[in-house]
């Protein structure tokens, strides 16, 4: 992934040499010689990469590692440079700075290392080009002409939840889970990696029928490396029990309790281990009443049989047949024209690859999304045909050579992310906001032209997910994922690349990037002073436990961009700790979320200068934020949401012009002189997401109400009234509050009015997509809701939730919102007519295109 490096390095130099800071330019000519060097090199360090691979070379393995420190250090001196120029503005003696000893000692040894980087990269560039063969001149293409190659979206075409040929599997299943009468019936699905094993079972655990006929369901992945104890909480925290610190028998008792004269069923998915002494221990403890199943998944057919699978309940997945997976291709390769081909010259080659996939729905899957991004041209489809044709050659095995090549072809950017997942552990699911945090945090993601970065690092995430390299785990309500995971065989082979090039190893020694799972050891910092990323990758409902003495080790990594601490518990005092990440001067994103009791920051963080991220949401126990946030000029992310006690934001807030993203947002209220209101909120005009918390009413003044109004940038904007006093003025003062019209998506929570505000209607929000309203005292819509002059919502999903007095017709909704295709409901009993089922508690989701396939 050496081009990858380039590509980061190349678009921070391009970044940096647009600035006029000092230190950049006394350094400027060996800067500018370092990118011309990396530019030359780019368009053939992809050839480079594949050759030290396949050639298993261990003289050029050796030369690309070389030039990946090189280009780490110099990404790290172009850092240094920043930070002096950045101390420098801060100091007040203007030119005498120059000739302070200290700094005449950094420019001294700065430019004599960058002149030997620069003439080593010089050295190596001239290797690989004789290695390969390759001549060098001629071949320079701009940074930006190569990041912005296959960018052909901005978001997800392909539904990945479109399932092909694996009906008759589901339905099998499903059979025999209907006919299940006594005891605990355990049913097998068999079979290769890659076959669809977990698919099929996903298909039938969220099957509406099999919902109804099990009061209690439990989905479970067993990795590779388990405990017996990680597997029952892991079963409890599906039922709604977190059990944190609970021993064995307690834990097997809460789930028989649970489970105790119901009917459910638990899914085992992904089982390796033939020691099953574990499953015996926990079957002994589940209640055996009429028709309780088990689904186990595995590679190992002993496996099941040892986990009490009897002959005739074993489900053997056959490879698709030649229609169903040239159909499923088609899906996902011609997603942009609903998986129809609009390229007479195409079809023949795209049969060709999927004929080598050998029917694997994962190969296919992952070949598709990787046609999806291809030029549809026959030139293009003949070489990645060859290239596969090679990559079987190398290795027997259509999954592994079709994800080798899908990464292979990935923009050198997208490689960055896509190694980002060899930190998880297997089978953690992962969320897209701190996947993407961190890609934006270490500068993977290509921002230029004035781009919203959160939109540049989504547009990477849904590169991945188009390409099926990352399964999506879950959606929010209108079809956004949230979060998301890898299959074993894609982390297989990110694990295997990470290790070659040092992004990560499993070791945790002498690696760049970390992830900490639930206890760290103390050698993995002591032995990573390189460290650019260290990340909480614990599993959902766990947390981590560092010991003090790791804590304090965390300022000697002084090159760290990126540090998550989220959920973790220091045995040690916080403010501590918090002094020692104080010396992290070139952090660029910070997560304390979830780490109670944090209440407040100390004075060391005012030195993060570099901050673009800071998440402290979860954080119940913080009182304030200091002054200084408002320093932080580069800040893009300020997450303060679900901070009950927090008063509110100090006065300023106003001067964070790059401000993208600010959730829980409290406005001061009249009594408090060192607040923030809402006014500032006027000059964020970068502003695109907006989280509002009102619980008073003179939290916002009579003249302030227009404060939203000129937010031209903003998509989304949520409104949350929790825990509000005085209703009556409060509902007033919101009624006035109009946001922007260019609105994309609207949530509105606890709203205490019984009518919607006057202002949530589409003259006044034209641009309407998405619109969600939970709790509150709703109980209609305002008349003006309902459109004025034959105007009409452009709402695509909509979710009502925990709306009890709220009536509402679904013919009236349907005439007025006439692009609707989907609607979320959930504990509105006086909705009338809605087309879902129990919607009344349980709730559903109903969507268009059911609804055709109904009538």
């Amino acid at each position: 992934m050496v081009d990858a490096v380039v590509s980061v390095c190349l678009e921070k130099l391009l970044n940096t040499l647009t600035e006029q800071s000092r230190f950049v330019n006394e350094f400027r000519d060996q800067f500018e010689r370092l990118e011309k060097e990396l530019q030359l090199m780019q368009c053939f360090l992809k050839d480079a990469d594949k050759h030290k691979r396949k050639s298993k070379n261990e003289i050029l393995r050796q030369i690309m590692a070389n030039l990946r420190e090189l280009i780490y250090e110099a990404e790290d001196i172009l850092a240094d440079c920043q930070l002096q120029s950045q101390d420098d503005d801060k100091l007040s003696y203007g030119w005498l700075n120059c000739i302070n000893p200290l700094n005449v000692g950094f420019q001294y040894q700065t430019g004599r290392r960058l002149r030997e980087i620069n003439e080593k990269i010089t050295l190596i560039k001239e290797n690989i080009s004789s290695f390969l063969n390759v001549p060098i001149f001629g071949r320079t293409e701009t940074i930006g002409a190569l990041s912005g190659r296959g960018d052909r979206w901005s978001g997800p075409v392909y539904d990945h939840t479109q399932v092909v040929g694996l009906e008759g599997d589901t339905r099998k299943i499903k059979d025999w889970l209907i006919e299940a009468e006594n005891g605990l019936v355990a049913i097998g699905v068999v079979g290769m990696g890659g076959l669809g094993k977990t698919t099929i079972a996903q298909k039938v655990f969220n099957d509406r029928e099999m919902e109804n006929l099990f009061e209690r369901r439990m989905w479970v992945s067993v990795s590779q490396t388990f405990t017996e104890e990680q597997i029952m909480r892991s079963m409890l925290r599906t039922l709604g029990d977190a059990s944190v610190g609970d021993d064995r028998g307690e834990l097997l008792r809460k789930i028989n309790l649970y489970l105790s004269g119901k009917r459910y069923l638990l899914v085992m998915d992904d089982v390796w281990s033939e020691k099953t002494d574990w499953w015996q221990r926990i079957c002994e403890g589940l209640p055996k009443g009429k028709g309780n199943c088990v689904i186990i998944t595995t590679r190992n057919e002993r496996v099941a049989r040892k986990m009490g699978v009897k002959e005739e309940k074993v489900h053997r997945p056959k490879f698709l047949s030649k229609d169903d997976s040239w159909l499923l291709f088609r899906k996902i390769a011609f997603a942009e024209t609903g998986g129809e081909c609009m390229y007479p010259s195409l079809p023949d080659v795209g049969r060709e690859i999927v004929e080598k996939c050998h029917g694997l729905p994962l190969a296919i899957k992952a070949f598709g999304g990787m046609m999806l991004y291809k030029p549809p041209t026959i030139h293009e489809w003949r070489r990645t045909a060859n290239n596969f044709r090679d990559e079987l050659a190398e290795n027997d095995d259509s999954v592994m050579a079709s994800l080798q090549l899908s990464y292979d072809e990935l923009p050198p950017y997208l490689k960055s992310c896509f190694l980002s997942f060899s930190i998880y552990p297997e089978d953690c699911v992962i969320t897209k906001e701190q996947l993407v945090h961190w890609w934006l945090g270490e500068g993977f993601v290509p921002v230029r032209n004035g781009r919203s970065s959160i939109e540049a690092g989504e547009d990477c995430f849904s590169g991945l997910t188009n390409r099926c390299l990352v399964e999506v785990v879950d959606k929010t309500y209108n079809k956004t994922i949230s979060t998301c995971k890898i299959h074993d065989m894609v982390r297989d082979l990110v694990i295997r690349v990470a290790e070659e090039d040092a992004f990560f190893r499993s070791n945790g020694m002498n690696c760049r990037h970390l992830g900490i799972k639930g206890k760290m050891l103390k050698k993995q910092l002591v032995g990573n002073s390189k460290l650019r990323a260290l990340l909480s990758t614990t599993k959902t409902a766990e947390v981590n436990n560092i010991a003090s003495s790791i804590a304090t080790k965390f300022s000697e990594c002084c090159y760290m961009r990126v540090l998550d601490l989220s959920r973790s518990i220091f045995k040690l005092p916080r403010n501590g700790l918090l002094n020692q990440i104080g010396s992290l001067q070139h952090l660029t994103y910070l997560s304390l979320s979830n780490t109670h009791p944090l209440i407040q920051l100390p004075p060391s963080l005012e030195k993060l200068y570099n901050l673009q991220i800071l998440d402290v949401s979860y954080c119940q126990n913080l009182k304030m934020l200091p002054p200084y946030i408002v320093s932080f000029k580069k800040l893009r992310v300020l997450d303060v949401s679900h901070c009950g006690s927090l008063e509110y934001i100090p006065k300023g807030l106003g001067k964070l012009s790059n401000l993208e993203v600010l959730l829980g947002f409290r406005p001061a209220q009249s009594s408090q002189v060192k607040g923030c209101r809402i006014p500032e909120l006027m000059t964020l005009t970068r502003l695109r997401t907006l989280g509002l918390q009102f619980t008073r009413a003179d939290e916002i003044g009579d003249n302030e109400v227009n404060a939203l109004i000129n937010l031209n940038e903003l998509q989304f904007l949520s409104i949350s009234c929790f825990d509000s006093e005085g209703s009556g003025d409060l509902i007033a003062k919101v009624e006035k509050l109009y946001p922007p019209q260019q609105l994309d998506e609207l949530s509105l929570n606890y709203f205490p009015g019984k009518t919607s505000p006057i202002w949530l209607n589409p003259a006044s929000l034209p641009m309407l997509r998405y619109l969600s309203i939970s709790a509150g005292n709703l109980e209609s819509m305002h008349e003006s809701f309902w459109g004025v002059n034959d105007t009409i919502w452009k709402i695509e999903a909509l979710m009502f939730d925990s709306l009890s007095d709220l009536g509402l017709e679904w013919a009236a909704l349907q005439e007025v919102m006439p692009s609707l295709r989907i609607v979320n409901a959930t504990w509105c009993p006086e909705l009338c007519s809605f087309p879902i089922e129990d919607i009344g508690f349980r709730g559903g989701v109903w969507t268009r295109e059911e609804q055709i396939m109904n009538m």
